[in-house]
């Protein structure tokens, strides 16, 4: 049996014809990729330090409540002895009586320490939760501008892939939100879409 030559060749005519390459279209996704990707990581430095101010306040936090409590107990306890002190003293001799107001003197000043000490503590816990807040705010800025920017280089490998300058300019709509938000971010601006962190959160 013999082989014909001509049956190995291939039929160009009958196939698809492939997209053709655009070098300027490669170029452009080889240049928004590598400027969306260094944008990236230097959001992340920033998210990455804001991370860790947060932990940080939320430590504080914890620790300033925990304080509050225990002067809380003491100023308490003060309280309680000022008043059995009080009602030990009625049924003692009036010699007695200055050992017993000396020693409820220096329970109620002990008491009012305390409750000083109390509030300063409470207002440092309520600013801990204040500082934590603001941090959270940028760091939802953050968040958002990393997972538009990444979506935004999925659209341009599959620009690349498929050839279609139209979805190349697609891209470019997540790639600016995510621009804007990481910028918001890293300079302390306001801007912050409440909803749509509502929704992803």
């Amino acid at each position: 049996m013999d082989i014909e030559p001509l049956d190995l060749v291939k039929d160009d005519a009958n196939e698809a014809p492939a997209a053709k390459p655009h070098p300027r279209l490669n170029a452009a996704v080889a240049v928004t990729v590598a400027v969306l990707a260094t944008f990236m990581g230097v959001c992340k430095v920033k998210d990455d330090n804001i991370v860790q101010a947060m932990q940080q306040a939320q430590a504080d936090k914890i620790d300033h409540w925990a304080f509050y409590q225990a002067r809380n107990l003491r100023e308490e306890l003060a309280r309680a002895t000022v008043v059995q002190l009080r009602l030990q003293s009625e049924a003692q001799p009036p010699a007695r009586q200055s050992a017993y107001q000396e020693a409820i003197a220096r329970y109620e000043t002990l008491a009012a320490d305390q409750s000083k000490k109390k509030e300063e503590l409470r207002r440092q816990a309520e600013q801990d939760q204040k500082n934590y807040d603001a941090l959270n705010f940028r760091d939802d800025q953050f968040d958002l501008s990393d997972a538009s920017i990444a979506i935004a280089i999925a659209l341009l490998a599959i620009a690349s892939l498929t050839q279609l300058w139209w979805l190349y300019l697609l891209s470019l709509v997540p790639a600016g939100f995510g621009a804007v938000m990481g910028l918001a971010g890293l300079m302390g601006l306001t801007l912050h879409p409440g909803g749509l962190v509502s929704l992803l959160g």
